[in-house]
């Protein structure tokens, strides 16, 4: 039965020569509910709308230029110096989530200095568009058979209730293998929520507290996800984004108490307000 498993196709639609990728309309559909999300809360937080679509012009390919280039440096040694005509190749996949949020918190720094907004209420906005274009930007590794775990039995595959076409994706060069990246889709689903709760309901939160909270979020299961993939990028013998996850959880709580300590976050989260200080 095994050899009768057919992949499948990476490629969505071929036009002639051009070849588009599943992994592209994914990531892209991502990139369009997040931008969704994020307009409709600009609206209801007094902010015009085009704010985060000019912001976006910029970070979009910021962010995939800092991803790709995270990734590449970390396996220089192993492929792309050997074939760094292949380093453009995003769309077979290989970029990294970290370098994203790197180039995007960068970019929203400056962003918000030049424009005169607080950069703390602008990722409190973003913060839930991010995760979701997390969650759904996971199942291009999906299509791609990619950050996947270690090998398993189809057999523990079917206890995880899962559905066929998951199953059968997971059958890769002849063994079936963990569907972690169907693991962190379901974390950031759950982290989506928690988020859109938090924000409408929970009077306590301050400007910029909603953000980190998404960051303690996303990298305590990035954290456990990662110690079960085989496709890790190593710093020595660490795991590197296991690393970087600990130093985000860290850093995001000594953020949080620091800004409530220091009087640097008493303004309510949700008032109208764009000063650069709040």
């Amino acid at each position: 039965m095994n050899e009768n498993i057919t992949p499948i196709d990476p490629i969505a639609i071929s036009l002639g020569p051009i070849q588009v990728h599943w992994y592209g309309v994914i990531i892209g559909l991502g990139i369009a509910l997040g931008l969704y999300l994020v307009i409709r809360e600009s609206k209801r937080l007094g902010l015009h709308p085009d704010t985060f679509i000019d912001l976006l012009v910029w970070a979009i390919p910021i962010a995939i230029i800092c991803a790709r280039i995270y990734y590449v440096a970390f396996e220089w040694d192993e492929y792309y110096a050997d074939h760094p005509g292949d380093i453009i190749k995003v769309w077979n996949g290989g970029i990294a989530i970290h370098g994203a949020l790197i180039g995007s918190v960068l970019t929203t720094v400056v962003f918000a200095k030049i424009k005169g907004l607080s950069f703390w209420k602008l990722t409190d906005i973003a913060a839930p568009s991010i995760i979701l274009g997390q969650a759904i930007g996971r199942w291009g590794n999906f299509v791609n058979q990619e950050a996947h775990g270690g090998e398993v039995s189809r057999s523990f595959l079917e206890s995880l209730k899962l559905p066929d076409f998951i199953i059968n994706q997971m059958y890769i060069d002849g063994a079936y293998y963990q569907p972690t990246f169907l693991y962190e889709s379901l974390w950031s689903f759950a982290g989506l929520i928690l988020l859109l709760v938090l924000r409408r309901k929970a009077d306590w939160l301050r400007r910029g507290e909603l953000f980190l909270v998404y960051v303690i979020w996303y990298s305590i299961g990035r954290f456990y996800v990662e110690g079960l993939r085989t496709d890790s990028l190593m710093l020595g013998s660490l795991r590197f984004a296991q690393v970087i996850s600990i130093v985000l959880i860290i850093a995001a709580i000594a953020v949080f108490v620091y800004r409530r300590k220091a009087g640097l976050a008493q303004k309510a989260y949700d008032e109208k307000t764009d000063t650069v200080n709040a």
